[in-house]
């Protein structure tokens, strides 16, 4: 029986047979049954490899101080309010904290002023579901940002929407140029876009599968 440890472009922890092809966390989630029990337990959300250095995993470990989540992409898992992780992907992090700090100079300093910022953008309150949401033009979204609509996420990528699935994308329509939508990506998470930072998309968005 799958456990309840994917993520959607929405930030709800579910369970599915697919995993994804990316790692996260938000702290320990679960209990020694493997019952997540809340919805996240610290700022510092990350997005990290599904291997790194060799490291094995026991997947929601009852001894473990983290609970192992899954995204479809890395597309997803900004949507839902994750960053790149400091260590097992140290190159885009810095690409990412680099140009985080040219768009936000008057910040603080450090990560947690990061955390902070991105998680007062993602979510309302602890309740499951409180995804924040921002009302965008949809032509001034980048590749790679999700939006809302008819309570499905849809990625946004060249002149197409695609929705999104646990296990890949599964339809797709041509992007209205003018129109207003819920912008899902955390605002910030989309300007860090537009200055440059590519996020990974599932390969079902370009037509192939893993």
């Amino acid at each position: 029986m799958p456990l309840q440890n994917r993520v959607d472009p929405f930030g709800q922890i579910f369970a599915h047979p697919a995993r994804g092809l990316w790692l996260g966390n938000r702290g320990w989630l679960h209990d020694t049954a493997r019952t997540i029990l809340r919805p996240w337990q610290v700022r510092r959300w990350i997005i990290c490899q599904l291997e790194f250095r060799g490291r094995h995993r026991e997947v929601m470990s009852p001894r473990r101080t983290w609970t192992e989540l899954f995204f479809l992409d890395e597309a997803t898992a900004f949507a839902a309010g994750h960053r790149p992780c400091g260590e097992c992907r140290n190159p885009e992090f810095r690409r990412f904290r680099d140009v985080w700090r040219a768009l936000h100079p008057a910040d603080p300093f450090g990560v947690d002023a990061m955390d902070r910022r991105l998680h007062d953008e993602r979510v309302i309150g602890r309740a499951p579901g409180e995804k924040r949401t921002v009302r965008t033009e949809l032509a001034t979204l980048p590749d790679g940002a999700f939006l809302a609509e008819g309570g499905r996420a849809w990625l946004v990528l060249g002149r197409e929407l695609l929705a999104w699935s646990p296990a890949g994308y599964t339809e797709r329509r041509p992007r209205p140029m003018r129109a207003t939508v819920d912008l899902l990506t955390p605002r910030s998470m989309v300007d860090v876009f537009l200055d440059g930072y590519r996020p990974h998309v599932h390969p079902t968005a370009y037509g192939t599968s893993t």
